[in-house]
This record gives C-alpha cells, structure tokens and sequence, in this order.
C-alpha cells in the first residue's frame, strides 16, 4: 500500500478546489480562516507531538460543514420564530438580513373560517335557493329540492332558513305588544306606524326604545305563533303553518368548498412550509466573533470525529516486540458529545434571545426601574 501523504503542518487553501461545495469560497475573510482553522484543529489534536492521519481538505471539509450547520441552526430558528408571518410570502428574496415586521395577515386569513361559519364573510361562498312552499303545507323534502336543482350530487350544508318574523321596529305601536304607549292607535290612524318610533315627538332615552323593541320580541314569542323551523335528515319543517303559496329562501354551503375554497394553488413562488422559506447560507464575513468561535469547535469536533474513524481501520499498529493500540474509540465518543453540546448551547443560546424572552426580560427590567424610582422623594411644587 502507497504512503498517503498526511498534515504537513502547514497548508495554502485554494478557491474552487478546496472544499466539496465552495459555498464560501469566494469570500476572503473564510479563505484567511481556512488555514487558520486548520493549523487550531491540529494543534488540539496533538500535531506537533503526534501525527495527524488528515489533510488539508479534510480540515476544509469540516470548517465548510461547520459554517453551513451554524447557518442551518440560526435561520431554522428563524423560520420557527417567525413562520406565521412568513407563509404566503414571496420565495424570490433572500431573507438572511431581512428584518421581519410581525403583522396580523395570516391571522386574519386563518380567522376566516369563523367568518364563514357565522355569515359574516370567511372564504367559502354561501349559495342562495328558494324552495316553494304550499299553503297550509308543513314539511318539505330538501332531497327533492335538490334534484330539482340540479345538485344532488352534492353535499350541502343549510345555513339559513329565512321565515322570519317581520323586525320588531314595524310593530313598534302593536296594540298587541302590551307595552306600548297610549298614543299608537292615534299614529296608526293617521299612517304613521311603520315610521321610526321618534314621530311620537317625546324625548325618551335609547334604552327605552331597545327595552320595547326586546319586549316586542319576546311576545311574539311566548304568545303568539312565532316563526321557526326545524331540519332533521333532509326534512325541512317551518312553524307556523303557512297560510299562502309562495317561495321560502334559503342559503347553504358545499361541504367540499371549504376545502377547495381554501387553496391557495394559483402561484408556486409562494411560501408554503418551512422547505421553501428563502433563507440562504450565511455571509462569513458578517458572522460576529461569537458565530466564528462557535464555528471553530465545532470544525475540530468534525475533524476529532474523521481522525477517531480512520485511526478505526487499524486498531493496533505493530512495533518491534510490541504493538501501539489507537485511540479511536476515545476521539468518535469525544466528538459526538462535543457536537451535541455545541448544538444545544446555539439552540439555548437563540432561545435566550426570542421575542417572547426578550420582552419578558424588558418587562421585568421595567418592573424593577420602577421600584427603584419609587424610593425617590416626591417633589411638592407650590404655586
């Protein structure tokens, strides 16, 4: 087997040719680094004492996979922070040093479905129908109703049934409310009733005309037959029986339109999940001293971990009258703790600096200020 040539100590990085993906290898602040890197990971694994069994790549490998991971770590923790106001986005632009607003619009958007379930918008359509009715005829069948229509094949929700008592404000001067005032006969007579209730030209509060208007209400409930109507499997039954042929309205959904309603498929360059968030690897450049030194130990982690795997493929070396007995099991078990570490300090270190942390922190900061003012005499001004 040839000699393979190992560390010399000392190495000279090359753009293009050094590392497997050249994500950095234009930038002149990572190709000063590289070299750096190397000579720091070789010293802490025993070079010049012992040899070092890597070369030069080997050590850009891990300083090139090092970079990426921090880059990795810091923008998932990003699209984690900041997800609800990412989706729907626009995936052309690089949000590595965008500053992300928080903002209501997908809360809004996610809000619609309640809108469409209290008919006060969303975004599931509500269609309209009628359904004729027959004088003194109670229940009617909305299975026929809609194969008459033309959509049986559907499955339809009934939203609203409109046999409805006229509004409580056109029998504001009922004789029959039991509590109107002496008056409402007189402007019935001379065709004022349906008018608004100030024609009788006394100053009352707001409450008196709301308290008459649930009184109205409530009468046509309890002593008359008051409008309703009933749906169980498909049988509309309306109360009270009608007196006269006409046409009932009704509003209802699709079931499957609150699914198709509700995707959005007419652009692809939309945010849609945490795959396609526009975040790119990371400038070294800018990466602060506190990055970079993360970035070192994590480098010489991977390369104690490649040093521990090819020091496997010979567990004992022979020597005269003797053998030397590798230590790769210590470096493989060394570097797994040390990444797993390294990882957990960045992640705790990105919680420690959330939003939600921070905020709490500033609040407490403010709590304490305040304290603090408060031993300070009151000034008294006199005037």
């Amino acid at each position: 087997m040839a000699n393979i040539a190992i560390y010399p100590g000392s190495s000279s990085f090359a753009s293009g040719s050094s590392t497997p993906f050249g994500f950095y290898d234009s930038d002149t602040v990572y190709q000063a680094d590289a070299d750096r890197v190397t000579k720091f990971c070789a010293q802490r694994l025993g070079y010049p004492i012992v040899d070092i069994e890597l070369q030069d790549k080997n050590f850009y490998t891990a300083f090139e996979e090092a970079v990426t991971t921090y880059g990795n770590t810091v923008y998932a923790y990003k699209v984690r922070q900041d997800y609800l106001d990412l989706e729907g986005a626009q995936t052309g632009s690089n949000l590595n040093h965008a500053l992300i607003t928080p903002h209501m619009g997908n809360i809004v958007r996610i809000s619609e479905q309640y809108g469409t379930e209290a008919g006060t918008g969303g975004n599931t359509d509500w269609h309209t129908g009628s359904v004729s009715i027959s004088k003194s005829l109670q229940d009617y069948d909305l299975n026929a109703w809609a194969i008459g229509q033309g959509i049986a094949d559907k499955d339809l929700e009934i939203k609203r049934v409109f046999y409805e008592n006229r509004p409580p404000i056109t029998k504001y001067f009922d004789p029959y409310a039991g509590s109107g005032m002496g008056t409402m006969n007189f402007m019935d007579q001379f065709g004022w009733g349906n008018y608004s209730p100030a024609i009788n030209f006394m100053l009352m509060p707001l409450s008196f005309d709301l308290q008459k208007l649930q009184a109205i209400e409530l009468n046509d409930t309890i002593r008359k037959s008051n409008f309703s109507f009933e749906i169980h499997n498909n049988n509309l039954r309306i109360f009270p029986v009608p007196t006269q042929s006409g046409s009932l309205h009704i509003q209802y959904v699709v079931k499957s339109e609150r699914f198709t309603d509700n995707l959005n498929t007419s652009s692809v360059d939309l945010v849609s999940n945490v795959s396609n968030v526009p975040y790119a690897n990371p400038n070294y450049t800018q990466i602060n001293s506190i990055g970079r030194s993360w970035i070192f130990e994590y480098t010489l982690a991977l390369c104690k971990e490649m040093l521990g795997y090819i020091r496997g493929k010979y567990s004992k070396i022979p020597i005269p009258e003797d053998s030397v007995t590798l230590n790769q099991g210590d470096l493989i078990s060394s570097a797994t703790k040390d990444k797993e570490a390294l990882i957990k300090k960045l992640e705790d270190y990105l919680e420690s600096t959330s939003r939600d942390v921070l905020m709490e922190k500033r609040s407490k900061v403010a709590d304490y200020k305040n304290k603090e003012l408060a031993q300070a005499p009151y000034v008294i001004y006199l005037g």
